[in-house]
């Protein structure tokens, strides 16, 4: 006579990647993929509707992957879909752009219009950003550098300069005669 193999029955069954979740499981899935970074993982299973006392363990549990490994392949797959939702692409980010602008336009805010205007355009590469930077300052300067970097603003500025000067000559010879 050939024995029946017996499987077990009793007790909970094993979890798998393949494991649904149950709805607590779900809702705590959905606000850790919305909310990650800006809510503690304890507040999230509170949230989801675990008692207060064990949300903290229920919240690593959960995000164990050798403990829930249907969590955390939920978890990747939410992810995954956000990432697809909310990635930047070129020519969308333009659109977007275009349509803050309209609508800036139609209610009458020019500054904000202008803003996502000039945004579009720097994201298509119409401006540069330049920036110089220069080491160093005047207190670093000996007097005859000093004296230098003036005479060669003055050559810089031209004729004005030197107009002015001899004008302010005058007037200052002028004022000490009558004194």
């Amino acid at each position: 006579m050939a024995e029946a193999i017996k499987t077990e029955t009793r007790g909970r069954p094993p979890i798998s990647e393949n494991t649904r979740l149950t709805g607590k499981q779900a809702k705590f899935v959905e606000l850790y993929c919305t909310r990650e970074g800006t809510e503690t993982l304890q507040n999230l299973a509170i949230e989801a509707g675990f008692s207060k006392s064990g949300a903290h363990t229920r919240a690593y549990e959960m995000l164990n992957p050798k403990k829930s490994p249907h969590i955390c392949k939920a978890v990747r797959e939410r992810r995954a879909e956000l990432n697809e939702k909310y990635a930047v692409n070129f020519g969308q980010h333009l659109a977007d752009l275009g349509k803050i602008r309209d609508q800036s336009i139609a209610a009458g805010n020019f500054a904000a219009a202008t803003a996502a205007e000039k945004a579009r355009g720097q994201a298509a590469g119409l401006y540069v950003n330049r920036s110089e930077i220069r080491h160093g300052s005047i207190d670093q300067m000996s007097k005859e550098e000093v004296q230098q970097a003036l005479n060669d603003l003055k050559r810089q500025l031209g004729e004005k300069v030197i107009e002015h000067e001899a004008n302010g000559v005058e007037l200052l010879e002028a004022s000490q005669k009558e004194d």
